[in-house]
């Protein structure tokens, strides 16, 4: 069995872009993604967004103007961003950083989905469990 720790690719770079608001990060298997803050707060890997277990994740809502304030080292695995929202619980591991930009595209859409289901927009709306559906509509945002 292969040693799993030799092939968590390490970074190699990591760059916060506050007026693009993206923080970019490169890796020694060649890999560099590009991972907007929005994207980085709504999937945080904290219990408060997580849950304590399937099914109990909370869908942040309102988070496309969301900045990252300050960017602090765990160890060295990780590092745990502090954002303008005051969210700075999660800590993102680098073997979780290379995830959420290898599976970018994906997660992106199914954030899209859970925020039109529930009848937001990237703009509007609070914190809601994401089971929690809204009763008739598309979820469109469009009411006469």
């Amino acid at each position: 069995m292969a040693d799993l720790k030799n092939a968590i690719p390490n970074p190699t770079a990591l760059t916060l872009r506050t007026q693009s608001r993206v923080l970019e990060i490169s890796f020694d298997d060649g890999s560099d993604f590009s991972l907007p803050f929005e994207l980085l707060r709504v999937y945080s890997p904290s219990a408060e967004v997580r849950g304590h277990g399937a099914g109990q994740e909370v869908l942040q809502t309102g988070k496309r103007d969301v900045l990252v304030t300050a960017l602090e080292p765990v160890g060295n695995y990780a590092v745990q961003p502090h954002f303008s929202d005051s969210h700075n619980t999660g800590i993102y591991s680098w073997d979780y950083l290379y995830w959420l930009g290898a599976n970018q595209a994906q997660l992106w859409e199914d954030y899209l989905q859970h925020l039109e289901a529930a009848g937001y927009t990237r703009e509007t709306g609070r914190d809601i469990p994401m089971s929690t559906t809204q009763s008739g509509g598309h979820g469109c945002g469009h009411h006469h």
